[in-house]
């Protein structure tokens, strides 16, 4: 199992990561910049069905149950996560110290746009500052960054694995007899 999950999860991973290093720096200019985002996910999080299916064919003989599946899928998964996890600390930290920032102001700009109270872009804006220190923090910045793709992992892992499974198939001859 070891050597199939870290093929396929380090395949999505590079996948991930190349198509964040890609598309980050533009997000403000292209626009629908979570369309862009979660696409970019998808496509990664294919090699989890495409892994499973190796392990079952290879490995399981063309057989693989939902728990096992699972078990290969959800690995893929991390394994990716962790890859886009490194990708965008690399990102934030060396080339892109000001998304907060820029985040923030763009957030505070479309609730203006909206007709939002002062009083509630002042409060959003307090919660943007705190976020903003929360955001430095190496540890808590991986953890926020790991829940981004994580969802859309195991969402495909869950369909894969159910998709995919298959039991073994009995014989003709081999059938149990009825009680």
């Amino acid at each position: 199992m070891q050597k199939t999950v870290l093929k396929f999860g380090l395949i999505s991973g590079a996948i991930i990561s190349i198509l964040m290093s890609a598309t980050v720096p533009f997000a403000d200019k292209l626009g629908h910049s979570l369309l862009l985002g979660y696409t970019t996910m998808v496509l990664s999080f294919m090699m989890v069905f495409f892994g499973i299916r190796s392990y079952r064919d290879n490995v399981g003989n063309g057989q693989i149950s939902f728990g096992r599946a699972f078990a290969v899928g959800i690995s893929i998964t991390l394994i990716s996560c962790i890859c886009y996890v490194f990708t965008w600390e690399i990102i934030y930290f060396n080339f892109m110290p000001d998304f907060m920032d820029k985040y923030a102001a763009h957030m505070i700009d479309q609730m203006k746009n909206s007709g939002a109270s002062a009083a509630v872009i002042q409060a959003k804006a307090q919660e943007f500052e705190k976020l903003k220190v929360m955001y430095k923090n190496p540890i808590i910045n991986s953890l926020m960054t790991f829940i981004e793709p994580f969802p859309v992992g195991l969402i495909i892992t869950l369909i894969s694995a159910a998709t995919l499974k298959k039991k073994q198939q009995l014989e003709p001859g081999n059938q149990p007899l009825p009680a």
